[in-house]
């Protein structure tokens, strides 16, 4: 997955430039002065990593009931086997990609959604909850949250012995 940092305003501090592509992309969300005469809260900046954007919203979109699984068909793959490997964690950032720019950010998501849940509604709740969680947390405004539903999760698609029995004995 990458993330890219949009141009924004030029009020606040520019993100750093010339990173290599292993670098994580961070941004710039409050530019601050230095002196001794300034309050507390104005010395420094504070710059808040993609990751960090993508995490949250991640998190966020899982919230919502009807959501099973977020990413496409072979990122859901290699992260079930992820999952099963001894010492592996979920990676709550599959399926969240992010732009973020100085003070805005835009969203993508691809959902698993279950059978039986509208659709439309499962988007909506999700994207209410990102934009929610994200905004309050990181302090960027959303500016989209785009969903793709990629996938239906059917009720009989887990269970263990729900392979095909032997027709003969």
């Amino acid at each position: 997955m990458t993330t890219q940092t949009a141009p924004a305003a030029k009020e606040l501090s520019t993100p750093q430039t010339g990173r290599s592509p292993q670098t994580q992309a961070t941004t710039a969300v409050s530019g601050g002065t230095a002196g001794a005469d300034q309050p507390a809260a104005n010395r420094g900046r504070t710059s808040i990593a993609d990751v960090v954007v993508v995490k949250v919203a991640g998190i966020a979109a899982r919230e919502i009931p009807g959501v099973y699984d977020m990413g496409g068909g072979l990122s859901r793959t290699i992260g079930a086997v992820r999952d099963r490997v001894p010492g592996g964690r979920p990676n709550v950032g599959r399926g969240v990609k992010v732009e973020v720019g100085e003070r805005q950010t835009a969203i993508d998501l691809d959902l698993v959604v279950e059978y039986g849940v509208s659709v439309m509604d499962a988007a909506q709740d999700v994207r209410e909850n990102v934009i929610s969680a994200v905004e309050r947390i990181t302090g960027l405004e959303v500016v989209e949250v785009n969903v793709t539903v990629n996938d239906v999760h059917l009720p009989d698609e887990d269970e263990p012995g729900a392979t095909a029995e032997a027709r003969v004995e």
